[in-house]
C-alpha cells in the first residue's frame, strides 16, 4: 500500500473516532489514553483488570467521596457481554436520596420534586440487602441502541436497564474520574426505576445542572435512551 493511501485511510479513520467522541459513543478519555500510548511506544494489547483492581477502584471511590472504608470481596461481577465495559459497584445503603444529596454537594443539581426520593421511588434493583455489581456500556450519552424505545416496551421485552440510583452513582463515578458529566445531549431513560404515580424516572446534563425529571412510561422519542445493563439479578 501506498503511503498516500496509508495516510489517507488514517485520516478517514481519525475522522471516524471524532465522530464516535462527539456521538458519545466513545468516551473522550479512552481516546486519550490509546493515543497516549501510541506517543509513548507502548503497547495497545491491555490485559483486563482484575477483579480485585475493579473493587480496588471503586473501594477507593467510595473512601473519597462518601467517607466509607467498604470491602467489596464477596460482590459477585456479572459475565461481561461485548460492548459493557464499565462496571458499576452499587454499596449497601446508596439510596436514591443519599445520592442524590451527593451529586448535589458536589455539582449543581436539581429534582422535580420536594418529596424525598427514597420514598417515591421503586427500582428494580436495590442495595439494600447488600453491594451488587453490573456492567454498562462506557458512553458518555445514554445507549444509541435503546433511542425511541419506552419504559413500556423495555419492560414487554425483558429488557435489563439502569436504575435511577445506577444513573446517579453512574454519574458521580464519571465526574470525579473526568471532572465532566453525562448525557449533555440526550436524556437517560432510568427505565428501571419508577415512582409512586407509576412515571418512569429521568435523568441528564443541561443548563449547568445535573437534573433528575420524569416521564410517561409509554413516551418514546430519538433523545429518551436507557441504559442497558448486565446484572446477576434481571428485573423480575
Amino acid at each position: 500500500m501506498s503511503s498516500g493511501n496509508v495516510f489517507e485511510r488514517l485520516f478517514k479513520l481519525w475522522a471516524s473516532v471524532c465522530k464516535l467522541v462527539l456521538d458519545g459513543k466513545r468516551a473522550a478519555e479512552e481516546v486519550c489514553r490509546v493515543l497516549q500510548a501510541i506517543v509513548d511506544g507502548k503497547t495497545l494489547v491491555e490485559s483486563q483488570p482484575t477483579s480485585e483492581e475493579l473493587f480496588a477502584d471503586w473501594a477507593k471511590f467510595y473512601k473519597e467521596v462518601f467517607g466509607l472504608d467498604l470491602d467489596f470481596s464477596g460482590v459477585k461481577i456479572p459475565e461481561r457481554k461485548p460492548g459493557f465495559d464499565r462496571l458499576l459497584v452499587i454499596a449497601q445503603s446508596m439510596t436514591p436520596q443519599r445520592l442524590f444529596d451527593k451529586c448535589k454537594e458536589l455539582f449543581p443539581s436539581w429534582k422535580y420534586t420536594d418529596k424525598n426520593l427514597d420514598d417515591i421511588t421503586k427500582s428494580d434493583r436495590t442495595a439494600e440487602n447488600g453491594a451488587y455489581a453490573i456492567w454498562v456500556r462506557d458512553h458518555i450519552e445514554a445507549d444509541e441502541e435503546n433511542k425511541n424505545i419506552s419504559a413500556d416496551q423495555l419492560k414487554d421485552r425483558g429488557g435489563c436497564e439502569e436504575t435511577l440510583e445506577e444513573r446517579m452513582l453512574h454519574e458521580l463515578k464519571f465526574f470525579k474520574e473526568t471532572g465532566k458529566h453525562l448525557d449533555v445531549e440526550n436524556i437517560t431513560l432510568c427505565a428501571g426505576s419508577r415512582d409512586t404515580g407509576g412515571y418512569v424516572s429521568l435523568a441528564y446534563w443541561r443548563g449547568g445542572n445535573f437534573k433528575v425529571y420524569w416521564d410517561f412510561s409509554y413516551n418514546r422519542y430519538h433523545r429518551l435512551r436507557s441504559r442497558s445493563v448486565v446484572s446477576q439479578n434481571p428485573p423480575a
